[in-house]
């Protein structure tokens, strides 16, 4: 079963991407599996180019490191694939104006820019596109991601309705635990690449004390209480759910085993530890040589064969010639 996956190169990757995502990735990696670094996405917001080019790389490299095989799965970059440009502008005419305003990263975000970029309107109709093209079935997706996957299965359906059978309709896979990971100070908002505070965020290439004194210093609460509920202590419940996530277990059965708020922060601190050294060992290992740039290479030759036959179809089935 085919399996799709992106991740913009917007910023340093945190606890947040790896279990909600890249770790994910890892476990669900098959030869029908395409992970790909969202490069255009990353430009609805202002970025110097050289730092985009880098980001893209670093990307690439923290990917492989946490244990995606490019010999296994298909890594490629976004770009390096036009079939997703072009596959954009024919869902385009088929989005409405209004469903695009109504996308709540769209409200959040455009309040935050003085001019608001067009992209930032349409770019879920090109996440869309990145599903559709490869004939997705299910689609690893955080819960903020949720809204934009719904979008992507509205426009498969509404094209096949209108065109015939096009597009496979994707659905929505979400991990266990740590499906959204919260910002240690803040609980109520998520941890972020782009919002950000020196606490609040554990970035894959933080050092040992580092970690700890995150975790330490993480948001609870005051009653002492080892419950797992979002609704009531929900600082306690990302730590839980962070622990489960690295563990593979259940939070609940992890709140079982603690009475005692910092032992959990400090066990939970070396399991992070210790899961993420080596992560970091191997990144250091692959930005150090120039055989990244094979491997993506070899990752968009791959995923443009699936691409361009898919794009054909949805071209063909909507009116377009074909060239000579």
């Amino acid at each position: 079963m085919r399996v799709f996956s992106g991740i913009q190169p917007s910023g340093d990757l945190h606890v947040g991407n790896y279990l909600g995502a890249i770790k994910q990735w890892v476990a669900a990696q098959t030869s029908d599996a395409f992970y790909c670094i969202v490069d255009l996405h990353a430009l609805t917001n202002p970025v110097e180019p050289e730092i985009l080019r880098e980001r893209t790389r670093e990307i690439a490299a923290w990917i492989v490191a946490a244990g995606i095989d490019p010999d296994v799965s298909t890594l490629f970059v976004q770009s390096h694939v036009p079939y997703h440009a072009q596959l954009a502008w024919l869902l385009e005419c088929v989005a409405s104006y209004g469903e695009l305003t109504r996308m709540t990263q769209f409200k959040e975000k455009s309040a935050l820019q003085d001019g608001v970029r067009a992209g930032l309107l349409t770019y879920p109709v090109l996440m869309a596109a990145d599903i559709l093209l490869y004939d997705t079935a299910d689609v690893p997706v955080g819960d903020d991601q949720r809204q934009h996957l719904e979008l992507a299965r509205n426009l498969a359906e509404r094209f096949n309705n209108r065109y015939g059978e096009t597009f496979q309709v994707p659905r929505a896979v979400t991990p266990a635990s740590a499906a959204r990971v919260m910002d240690l100070q803040d609980p109520t908002r998520k941890m972020s690449k782009s919002v950000a505070s020196e606490l609040g965020t554990v970035y894959l290439d933080d050092r040992a004390d580092a970690i700890a004194r995150k975790i330490s210093k993480a948001v609870t609460d005051t009653d002492g209480a080892m419950v797992y509920d979002w609704d009531r202590k929900p600082g306690l419940a990302n730590l839980l759910d962070m622990f489960a996530a690295f563990e593979g277990s259940d939070p609940r059965t992890v709140a079982a085993r603690y009475q005692r708020y910092g032992d959990l922060k400090r066990e939970l601190s070396e399991l992070m530890v210790e899961s993420l050294t080596p992560i970091a060992a191997r990144y250091r290992a692959l930005r150090e040589n120039d055989a990244l740039d094979d491997v993506l290479a070899r990752g968009a030759a791959k995923a443009s064969v699936v691409a361009s036959a898919t794009y054909a179809r949805a071209a063909q089935a909507i009116g377009l010639t074909r060239g000579r």
